[in-house]
């Protein structure tokens, strides 16, 4: 099962860059791409689930969750997305004594939506540091306050002047992902060097297909490679040469579990020299090789699915 890249869709006569819909609308999306809603996604945008009742299996990169009643799921750009079960609204109800089917509210938004203060502050860079997102009571209700808002001013469309709109429901989103990011498990703290840091893991994120060592991204920031070791440390508790390998495997086993390309060849797209240079640094970042990886987490996915 391949991996669907998913472009932003476009929102004719609606706020360029945002899309608020439900589940089913969710699910005609991910169609129109020729997949169906339990193909592994892999969203150019960020994507923000609010489940209001029900249960939904699902996987962001390599990581399962099961998102409840009240809880969020945020998905980054470049994360992959899979949903292990997506029943339509047109479904019949659940029998008595089991789950009610999921319902819920679903974001689509571009970064360049927002301000650039909103990008920094929610640090939208960041992946979320726990799946799912589930608010203390006492943030409970600011947040699906805030959300209710942004539906409601996101559906009346008409009436006020276009670019009016645009206005009102930015500041929404802003105030919705302020707080969310806010959460315990939104984000790791700021701490000493992060700006440097920032820099580094978008550079990495860039280009990490091209380059392994860390004094490539030295010389091109204009940092010591001492510089980036201790910014990366302090930041995220890792050096900058396991940040760079560590986001390697991530994007091989991606790769490797949501694809059916041979192992030489995701070395060949990761920059890998050989396919022997890459098996061995996998298996050594890993504890197995590239095949028997794939082999595992398949198995164990499809058991995952069970139900």
């Amino acid at each position: 099962m391949d991996v669907v890249e998913f472009p932003f869709p476009a929102t004719p006569g609606g706020p360029p860059g945002l899309e608020v819909t439900d589940l089913s609308g969710w699910a005609r999306r991910v169609r129109r791409l020729g997949a169906d809603t339990g193909t592994p996604v892999r969203p150019g945008f960020h994507l923000l689930f609010a489940l209001h009742e029900g249960r939904l299996p699902c996987t962001v990169d390599l990581t399962e969750c099961v998102i409840g009643g009240g809880q969020w799921l945020w998905v980054r750009p470049g994360q992959v997305f899979r949903l292990r079960r997506l029943q339509d609204s047109a479904a019949p109800r659940s029998r008595q004594g089991a789950d009610p089917e999921p319902r819920g509210t679903v974001i689509l938004f571009q970064p360049s939506f927002l301000g650039a203060a909103t990008v920094i502050a929610a640090q939208l860079d960041r992946r979320t540091w726990r799946l799912p997102l589930a608010p203390a009571p006492e943030a409970e209700a600011p947040v699906r306050q805030t959300l209710a808002m942004l539906e409601s001013q996101y559906h009346r469309l008409s009436d006020l002047p276009l670019e009016v709109h645009v206005e009102v429901v930015r500041h929404l989103l802003s105030i919705l992902v302020l707080r969310l990011s806010s959460l315990p498990g939104g984000h790791r703290r700021r701490a000493a060097g992060d700006d440097t840091f920032r820099r580094f893991q978008l550079a990495v994120e860039q280009d990490f297909a091209r380059f392994h060592q860390v004094a490539d991204y030295a010389t091109a920031l204009g940092y010591s490679v001492r510089t980036l070791t201790r910014a990366t440390n302090t930041t995220v508790g890792r050096s900058a040469k396991g940040f760079i390998d560590d986001r390697l495997v991530t994007e091989a086993k991606r790769l490797l579990l949501h694809t059916d390309l041979a192992a030489h060849t995701v070395g060949e797209r990761l920059g890998f020299p050989s396919a022997t240079v890459f098996t061995r640094f996998f298996r050594t970042r890993s504890g197995e090789t590239p095949a028997g990886f794939r082999a595992r987490a398949r198995v164990d996915g499809e058991g995952s699915g069970r139900g």
